[in-house]
C-alpha cells in the first residue's frame, strides 16, 4: 500500500472554506471509479498549510497512473487555479 499525502498553500484572496469543499466534492468521490485509489480525504488545516491531501493507492504503479488519469485531470480543472504552492510526501506500508 501506498500513502499520499499533499499539502497546499492557496493564492492571496482565495475563499478557504469554499476552496476545502470544492476540492473534496471533485477528488472525494474518485474512490472506486480510479482503479488502485482505496481512500480519499480533503480536511481544511488549522496549522502551517490551508489545506491538506491524505490518500491511499494498493501500489506506485497505481499512484503514477492516477496522476494521469482522464477523471483526475477532469477534477483539477475545478481547483487547480487558486493553489499557489503545493508540496507531496509518498510511502509505502
Amino acid at each position: 500500500m501506498v500513502k499520499h499525502i499533499v499539502v497546499y498553500k492557496l493564492k492571496e484572496g482565495v475563499d478557504k472554506d469554499e476552496a476545502v469543499k470544492i476540492v473534496a466534492n471533485a477528488v472525494e468521490p474518485l474512490v472506486g471509479k480510479i482503479p488502485g485509489l482505496k481512500h480519499m480525504e480533503i480536511r481544511r488545516c488549522f496549522n502551517g498549510c490551508d489545506y491538506a491531501l491524505y490518500s491511499e493507492f494498493e501500489s506506485r504503479e497505481l499512484l503514477e497512473s492516477y496522476a494521469v488519469h482522464p477523471l483526475h485531470l477532469e477534477a483539477k480543472t475545478h481547483f487547480h487555479h487558486f493553489i499557489e504552492t503545493r508540496t507531496a510526501a509518498d510511502y509505502e506500508v
